[in-house]
């Protein structure tokens, strides 16, 4: 039996071949709208780029190969592959969800689908035996991160699948956090995984891009005719775009999280600083359950300075200058972020703080400079928090 290719080799060669036209071994940017046929409806495997384009074809390949799935799917933004995800449930199904996601999920469930007719549920799934507790024969999806956006909560992936397929329900996961670097929840189990390919994945703050891999073949087929008829898909530069940085995933995310543990530890035994939300410190809550199910720990972390408000929050982010105050993450630069008035803007108040959103979190996406630099960085910020 062949033996299958580590995941470092994957990232470079899964799913991959020199292309049959010229041998070009990275894939051409094939821009054409459609294809010349031999006849109606024969063709060489392409006719029209929204239903299957080349370039788009080799990134879903790599896509379905680097997260241990048969099927990818590649779609023009994380929310497009969750809008995808969610049109698999019929009016009057429920969705269950963790409470502490991403606000444009959060966003996209309440005020886009919960009028139609779909019911949501926000729930603290990392309780053991919430799922068996919570979930009925109406639960069609189970909808969590790991860890999760912006507190970094581990939630059990092998629990969370055993109990919901009890009851019938998929579940889906945003991996954007993780990579598949770090955890493949298919191989937990799990239907459906998902990612804001725009973060890690693209690697470069360049794209904006989502992504979709999955195992069952019914499943493969009812998410091929979506993305072929509401259209959100990924055109071919950005494919291309993506599909490079996949290539250099496994080198990043060595340093991201080399870096993030750095900056943890850091922040961890700093005296302006209350909390740390990482996984990787023996504090947190989920760390033993990470040590099981994840590679490494991430690139993400988040912060509570003690003894402020957002006034001195406000001082510490406009002091920093290698951490620049932006949206998004998972880029080579470091990004910080103020979860309660960007990210999850649009989630209520009281919603953010039964997650622990409050309005002096910090979160950080810790990027490939040196970290001492980064430490250096943070310290000032730190010392800006009491200024006048």
């Amino acid at each position: 039996m062949k033996t299958p290719l580590n995941f470092n080799t994957r990232t470079i060669h899964g799913g991959q071949s020199p292309d049959p036209a010229y041998g070009a071994v990275m894939p051409p940017i094939y821009l054409s709208v459609t294809f010349a046929q031999d006849a109606p409806g024969e063709h060489k495997g392409f006719a029209y780029s929204r239903s299957a384009n080349p370039t788009r074809l080799a990134l879903e390949a790599a896509l379905a190969n680097i997260e241990s799935g048969r099927f990818g799917f590649a779609f023009s933004s994380g929310l497009a592959a969750l809008d995808t995800i969610v049109k698999l449930v019929a009016p009057g199904e429920e969705v269950l969800a963790h409470r502490d996601i991403y606000g444009g999920t959060y966003r996209l469930f309440r005020q886009v689908f919960e009028p139609m007719g779909i019911q949501f549920r926000f729930e603290d799934l990392a309780r053991p035996g919430a799922i068996a507790e919570l979930a009925s024969s109406n639960t069609r999806l189970v909808w969590i991160e790991t860890p999760t956006n912006p507190t970094l909560q581990i939630l059990d992936l092998r629990e969370i699948v055993d109990q919901a397929k009890n009851v019938g329900a998929w579940v889906a996961v945003d991996n954007t956090f993780a990579t598949p670097f770090l955890q493949r929840p298919l191989e937990f189990g799990a239907d459906i995984v998902m990612h804001s390919a725009t973060k890690y994945l693209g690697g470069h703050s360049d794209v904006i891009a989502g992504g979709i891999v999955v195992q069952d073949a019914d499943l493969a087929r009812r998410i091929g005719f979506l993305q072929n008829a509401c259209g959100a898909i990924l055109s071919p530069m950005d494919s291309y775009l993506v599909l490079r940085g996949i290539k250099t995933l496994h080198v990043r995310m060595e340093r991201h999280c080399e870096n993030a543990r750095k900056v943890a530890l850091f922040l961890h035994q700093h005296p302006e600083v209350e909390k740390v939300y990482w996984p990787g410190l023996e504090s947190h809550a989920g760390h033993k359950l990470a040590e099981v199910q994840m590679r490494d720990y991430g690139g993400m972390l988040s912060f509570e300075p003690k003894n402020t408000d957002y006034a001195g929050v406000l001082r510490l982010l406009k002091s920093l200058k290698l951490f620049t105050l932006a949206e998004s993450l998972g880029g080579v630069e470091s990004l910080v972020g103020h979860p309660a008035s960007m990210t999850h803007a649009g989630v209520p108040p009281e919603e953010r703080l039964k997650s622990g959103i409050t309005d002096t979190l910090i979160r950080l996406s810790v990027g490939i400079e040196d970290p001492a630099d980064l430490i250096d960085d943070l310290e000032a910020g730190l010392l800006a928090l009491h200024s006048v």
